[in-house]
């Protein structure tokens, strides 16, 4: 348990997407206890204990379910004969195949990455909005042009060449503070990197010279135009830690109208629920994916909510043919 932990942990701090699974009620006779947990990742797998073949397939189904929906969901796995619960929002409840005549309660819990913001340079103002976005939920990535160059508080750190790869989207962000030592190399892979805020944390004549110096560079004025600066909401004459504060406040503000924007205009996709195939043996609802427990014949997948269960349908589809 405390490995699943750990590990729960790794994930978040890097921003991979997961599911935590937590055995919260048993029915005996049942193999898992009160407490124990489990990790599920987007391809499927399962990491942890929760109580084995009778309970992993379908909670891999929900937690894959859980991920495209976003919505926590409790999973109550009863035996067979057991009397049917009224469904209740945020409730699934599933009459497993297994013998046992035991049943497990499981709260499933979507673990999605919050904001990332990168943070170029380590001013004052740097370390301020570093601190400050990492009490409020933001991932803070350090962009950093040397090994003597430090962000304290920073998940991560890359060098400003990197910028542009780190993959960031509608709600993410890149503030360059810098003071003036590497601004243009910044902002112009802030440009590239996908955020969409890009701040500028510099005197309006400065900010006017790098931009100069990017159209220079052939950069497009509508890819300029995206340059906040000043960077941060209007507070009147600050001091940097108070700038600080004004971006990171900007850079909240801007990340909701983003999200409004994507949800009115549909620029992004929802995710969609991974698909489902029916268990020939046990009549089990599984979830298709990378790890999924399957077979081919003549050219048609299957799939089982256990290999007891393939192994049975291929041997019954082996002796059919002979």
């Amino acid at each position: 348990m405390i490995d699943t932990i750990k590990r729960a942990a790794e994930l978040q701090e890097r921003g991979d997407p997961f599911v935590f699974a937590t055995v919260v009620r048993v029915d005996r006779p049942v193999s898992a206890r009160v407490g124990d947990r489990a990790i599920v990742y987007p391809d499927g797998h399962l990491d942890g204990w929760i109580g084995g073949s009778c309970s992993e397939p379908i909670v891999v189904r929900e937690a894959l379910a859980a991920l495209a929906d976003r919505n926590a969901r409790l999973v109550r796995i009863r035996p067979p004969g057991s009397p049917t619960a009224r469904d209740e929002p945020g409730v699934v409840t599933e009459v497993t195949a297994c013998a046992s005549e035991g049943g497990l309660d499981i709260f499933v819990d979507p673990q999605l990455p919050g904001p990332h913001l990168a943070i170029v340079g380590s001013s004052v103002a740097a370390r301020t909005l570093a601190k400050l976005a990492r009490d409020i939920g933001y991932r803070v990535t350090a962009v950093l042009d040397g090994p003597a160059e430090k962000l304290p508080g920073a998940n991560a750190t890359v060098s400003p060449a990197d910028l542009g790869r780190l993959n960031l989207g509608v709600d993410d962000a890149v503030a360059v503070a810098t003071m003036n030592r590497y601004d243009e190399v910044a902002v112009e892979a802030a440009l590239v990197s996908g955020a969409s805020y890009v701040g500028l944390i510099a005197s309006r004549p400065r900010a006017d010279k790098v931009i100069d110096l990017l159209r220079a560079r052939g950069i497009p004025d509508e890819k300029l135009k995206r340059i906040r600066n000043p960077a941060g909401l209007d507070l009147g004459p600050s001091n940097q830690d108070e700038i600080a504060l004004a971006v990171l406040a900007e850079v909240v503000q801007a990340r909701h109208a983003a999200e409004v924007a994507t949800q009115e205009h549909l620029c992004e996709p929802e995710a969609t629920a991974p698909a489902e195939a029916i268990d020939p043996i046990c009549g089990m609802t599984v979830a298709v994916h990378a790890g999924a427990i399957a077979a081919s014949i003549d050219g048609q997948p299957f799939y089982f909510c256990s290999p007891g269960c393939r192994d049975v349908y291929v041997a019954r589809r082996a002796s059919t043919a002979t």
